[in-house]
């Protein structure tokens, strides 16, 4: 297998626009590009452009007609009414809707395709990630669900088992239902609790469906959580799970929006938790699924501190010339950002101090604290889904 890396970039994917004021501003794109380029990552990775994916990808994970709404309503945003969940504050409607979110969807699709042939090892998508779009409508700024048609697409060409995890601050939920009765898909959620936070969905109870049980993972953690606690969470659950399923692709969703300064969310995550979950990400496909890796974007609405950085991280960690910490961000980029968004960039690629990593994270194995309210969340979650893998609740 190569081991090559590829990123999937083009100018176009600043088109998917909901309008000024709105969270998801495609400057947080354009930004994460100019960084990879301005450090060097895109040197090392094949930078992919895509067009717009046809009905035929589409189709697979959305139904007909809501594919024809979509399409409409982007040759006329005025006939949005909200009834396909466009045309809502969340999602406006916008001219040219379609052909952008189907450049997402096309872009997921094919760092799928070339991750499965073997042309290259891992792949990122940074633009996409569009974890809550459901089969027949649209959800929390997405439109069409590029997570759903990349793994429909590795499972029609001889993927027998994919394991997806998502580390975004709010609930996988799309993805998850798109594939809560199918037997060949893990969906793993690591996620701020529904109680506090849209969309209100994941629970430890929710399992998979009938002949799927057990393939459904939810850790609902409560609001404030910091670095070591949520880490705490991804190796004491999704990373035994995913190890236990033995997938043939792991498929992350990376949305920063746990970042600690994030405009929508509740937790506290610095920037250096965010890239060494991605590392353990890594490191877990090259354990559990031969190095195939696919890496997706998401959330993240901070868009000057948190998104350029945790994606360049992303992948540079890809390319497996991981960016470390302390490096100087170049003063060009950091103008550039003061230029664009009236807020100079931040000076180097994480936030704490050298002394203070690598984060240390308390393995499972050392006692749960039933006090605490992550412990709890990751007992729950354990509780749930470890006997159904022939996993101990109580050991690592």
């Amino acid at each position: 297998m190569s081991t090559q890396a590829c990123a999937i970039w083009g100018e176009d994917f600043t088109k998917y626009d909901f309008g000024v004021g709105h969270p998801m501003a495609p400057v947080r794109l354009d930004l994460t590009a100019r960084l990879c380029r301005a450090l060097g990552v895109f040197d090392h990775v094949d930078v992919i452009d895509v067009g717009v994916a046809g009905d035929d990808v589409l189709g697979t994970v959305h139904d007909c007609d809501y594919i024809d709404a979509v399409r409409a309503i982007s040759g006329d945003p005025t006939t949005a009414d909200g009834q396909w969940g466009i045309g809502t504050d969340d999602v406006p409607a916008f001219a040219g809707v379609h052909e952008a979110s189907a450049r997402i969807v096309s872009g997921s699709v094919e760092v799928a395709r070339r991750v499965w042939t073997g042309q290259v090892e891992h792949g990122v998508n940074f633009t996409g990630g569009m974890h809550h779009a459901m089969p027949d409508r649209a959800a929390g700024f997405c439109v069409y669900n590029d997570i759903g048609a990349a793994i429909q697409w590795l499972l029609d060409n001889g993927a027998e088992r994919v394991a997806y995890v998502d580390v975004d601050v709010h609930h996988g939920d799309g993805v998850e239902a798109m594939f809560y009765d199918d037997p060949r898909v893990l969906t793993v959620s690591v996620h701020e609790s529904g109680r506090t936070l849209f969309p209100g969905t994941g629970w430890p109870g929710d399992t998979g469906g009938s002949g799927a049980e057990g393939t459904a993972v939810n850790v609902a953690l409560p609001p404030g959580v910091a670095d070591g606690p949520w880490l705490r969470a991804i190796t004491s659950v999704a990373m035994p799970v995913v190890r236990a399923f033995e997938p043939r692709v792991l498929v992350t969703q990376h949305g920063c929006d746990t970042y600690r300064e994030d405009p929508l969310a509740h937790l506290s995550i610095s920037l250096d938790a965010q890239r060494q979950a991605a590392v353990n990400l890594h490191r877990l496909a090259h354990e559990v699924a031969d190095g195939r890796w696919v890496a997706l974007g998401g959330g993240g609405y901070d868009v000057i501190n948190a998104v350029p950085r945790a994606w360049t991280h992303l992948t540079a960690i890809a390319a497996h010339r991981p960016v470390p910490p302390a490096t100087q961000i170049p003063q060009e980029w950091r103008d550039h950002c003061e230029l664009v968004a009236g807020q100079q960039g931040p000076a180097t690629m994480g936030d704490l101090a050298e002394k203070d990593l690598p984060i240390w994270v308390q393995p499972w194995a050392m006692g749960y604290n039933p006090h605490h309210g992550v412990d709890r969340a990751i007992m729950a979650a354990r509780e749930a889904i470890f006997p159904l893998h022939g996993l101990d609740v109580w050991y690592d």
